[in-house]
């Protein structure tokens, strides 16, 4: 078979065994080369892309725990001594002041005083046209004298029977008989009279004057329009009036001042759109009793008014003199408060840390409060409070503001980052 390969010079397969043996073993290397070539690139893509999700988790969390911090700002009570009386908000009120109701229905033909004019006790305010009246009383007055006529027989007719009872003419049952008839028809008369003189009644109220003297502070009516009878609320009231010579205001002083303050006190009363200006009164009379809702004793303030300088519905500050208070008092702003099923709290910080702190307050001057118990002097609070803060939350104190009002300051300090998250103000008052 060798010899028959040679013939035809084809070689023999042991010849070629070397050259293909080489070709595999150089084939193998570079496909071994390649393959840890990959294997390094894997790795290196591998590495990355889990240095890179560390990174990332690293920052989620510096993200995360930034945002987890409460930025807040602080405050302290402001203490102040007590002065020789005590200064209470309330609104100015007429001496009197009434709404005017038509005691009749019908349809408005005239007013003659409009809003914020000057009336007399006894001016016209309005007409009303009562037709339906009018006829009701026609029909009384002849339904009356039809009545007299019976009456006036009746009497004629006992009077002549009495007259033959005496002759013994007539039986005495017959005469009792005419007396009651008479009796009867001078009931009707009454009766009768007693209608005609509720319509006439009636017919009077269509002309509407002013009970007292005073100023018109609203004209709900115009002509044409259509009132109904009786005080069926405001929207059907024609005018309201109020006397403004004099004026009175309330005022609700705290239960703490109840047994303090007397009738006969004077006091002093302030408006905002009149500074410098001091309008004397003095207290009238009090409630006698503490209101269960509010813990306070309603105090009538009386004070005269000639000039009208003062209108009636206006806020005014009113200082009670005379009233020996000693001591001190912290105040703190309303912006501060936490209103929680505990009771009305504060959230104090100490070292980073929140505790709420349930307060009493004694008296409410409006944006300030006067505390009565549960918070010291040195005690830093929270001013705009987020809803969600709870005891032993860690917050970052970003200023301490000694604000009357309790603000918070408009830049925040250099330190704070940027992107660090701001609880957001609550209203003023607190949360809930």
């Amino acid at each position: 078979m060798s010899n028959r390969h040679e013939s035809l010079g084809i070689h023999g397969l042991q010849s070629h065994a070397p050259a293909h043996h080489l070709r595999r073993l150089t084939l193998l290397k570079r496909t071994h080369v390649f393959a840890a070539i990959g294997i390094l690139l894997l790795g290196a893509g591998a590495l990355g892309i889990l240095g890179q999700r560390a990174a990332q988790s690293k920052e989620l969390q510096g993200v995360t725990a930034e945002g987890a911090k409460i930025y807040v700002v602080l405050a302290k009570p402001q203490t102040a001594k007590s002065q020789n009386g005590i200064e209470l908000p309330g609104t100015l009120q007429g001496y009197i002041e009434s709404p005017i109701f038509a005691r009749t229905s019908g349809y408005v033909t005239h007013w003659y005083k409009d809003l914020g004019q000057a009336v007399k006790k006894g001016d016209a305010l309005l007409d009303i046209a009562t037709p339906e009246i009018e006829q009701q009383l026609t029909e009384a007055r002849a339904t009356r004298r039809q009545i007299e006529q019976t009456v006036q027989l009746a009497r004629t007719s006992f009077e002549r029977w009495k007259a033959l009872r005496q002759k013994d003419a007539v039986s005495q049952q017959e005469l009792d008989e005419r007396q009651t008839t008479l009796k009867s028809a001078e009931a009707s008369l009454n009766a009768s009279q007693a209608n005609v003189q509720r319509l006439e009644d009636l017919l009077s109220y269509n002309h509407i004057t002013a009970p007292f003297s005073g100023i018109v502070t609203k004209r709900l009516v115009d002509v044409g329009n259509l009132v109904d009878a009786g005080n069926g609320g405001a929207p059907k009231a024609l005018y309201t009036l109020a006397q403004i010579d004099q004026l009175r205001i309330f005022v609700a002083a705290p239960q703490t001042y109840s047994q303090i303050i007397k009738v006969g006190i004077p006091a002093e009363v302030r408006l905002s759109e009149l500074p410098g200006e001091v309008f004397k009164g003095k207290v009238v009379r009090t409630a006698g009793a503490i209101d269960t809702s509010t813990r306070t004793l309603q105090v009538e303030v009386n004070l005269a008014n000639p000039k009208g300088q003062l209108l009636p519905g206006a806020y005014a500050q009113v200082t009670l003199k005379g009233l020996k208070v000693d001591g001190t008092v912290l105040t703190i702003p309303n912006n501060a408060l936490l209103f929680r099923p505990e009771g009305t709290q504060l959230a104090l910080v100490k070292d980073n840390k929140v505790h709420l702190q349930t307060i009493k307050i004694s008296r409410d001057m409006g944006q300030r409060l006067e505390v009565a118990s549960g918070l010291a002097p040195d005690d830093a609070f929270i001013i705009n409070p987020p809803d969600s803060i709870t005891e032993g939350d860690l917050v970052v104190v970003k200023a301490t503001t000694g604000a009357t009002t309790g603000a918070a300051p408009t830049a925040a300090p250099t330190a704070t980052p940027a992107a660090a998250p701001v609880a957001p103000p609550a209203k003023a008052g607190g949360a809930s």
